[in-house]
């Protein structure tokens, strides 16, 4: 699992497989994209982030409160092509992004201001390997009944990694069988089932997509056998 020991010293050219050269982001790419999204930060009230994949189950940078939220506008999609990571170029996955349309259930955190730099710093090593999401101040509707603004990274339709067709019967064999550095693409999409399980809340489009998966591994695991 990624720890924030292992993303603080991780040399993003090495760390999470393969990388094409063209793709990796410097640090100083990383940097200024975080200046700018935090120079368009909407007000001075804290700054929330909201999780939808991975950063639900395991977030690695501190927080002072979680909350689940809802956020409209956006879905849940497996439109990013994983070379890294959970995949490789040679047999490539799929990374859950957010679309526009419709709405996701998620995770708000909400960053302690002191060391709001150092957090953002981790997040942005984590998120923006290759710049292929678009960090977006989003109004962010709290189960309590508050709204907060919140940072969500949203896929990048411009970018070289952009899947438009993420249906199930696409993804599903991508996903079943890819692995990198980080571990196997299903369990990412398992874990996220799970988190969402644990917590009550519910995607749609997940549902045939992990059954889909699942019966492909049984399948292959058959094959195998």
């Amino acid at each position: 699992m990624l720890t924030r020991d292992f993303l603080a010293k991780a040399d993003c050219k090495t760390a999470f497989g393969a990388i094409e050269e063209s793709l990796l982001w410097s640090c100083e790419q990383r940097a200024a994209s975080l200046a700018a999204t935090l120079a368009c930060r909407p007000d001075h009230s804290p700054v929330w982030i909201f999780g939808y994949g991975s950063l639900m189950w395991n977030p690695v940078f501190e927080s002072d409160e979680v909350a689940e939220g809802t956020l409209n506008g956006w879905h849940r999609a497996f439109c990013l092509r994983l070379t890294a990571g959970r995949g490789t170029a040679q047999q490539p996955g799929r990374m859950l992004a957010l679309k526009e349309g419709g709405s996701t259930t998620g995770l708000a955190f909400r960053l302690p201001e002191a060391k709001l730099a150092e957090e953002l710093e981790l997040l942005w090593k984590r998120e923006m390997v290759t710049g292929c999401y678009l960090p977006t101040w989003c109004e962010l509707k709290l189960a309590d009944g508050r709204s907060v603004t919140a940072l969500a990274f949203v896929m990048d339709p411009r970018h070289a990694l952009y899947e438009a067709d993420s249906c199930p019967q696409t993804i599903a064999p991508l996903i079943a069988q890819a692995s990198g550095p980080l571990g196997t693409n299903a369990q990412y999409l398992f874990s996220l089932e799970q988190e969402l399980k644990r917590r009550g809340l519910y995607d749609d489009c997940l549902t045939d997509l992990v059954q889909r998966v699942r019966d492909l591994q049984v399948y292959h695991n058959d094959l195998a056998g």
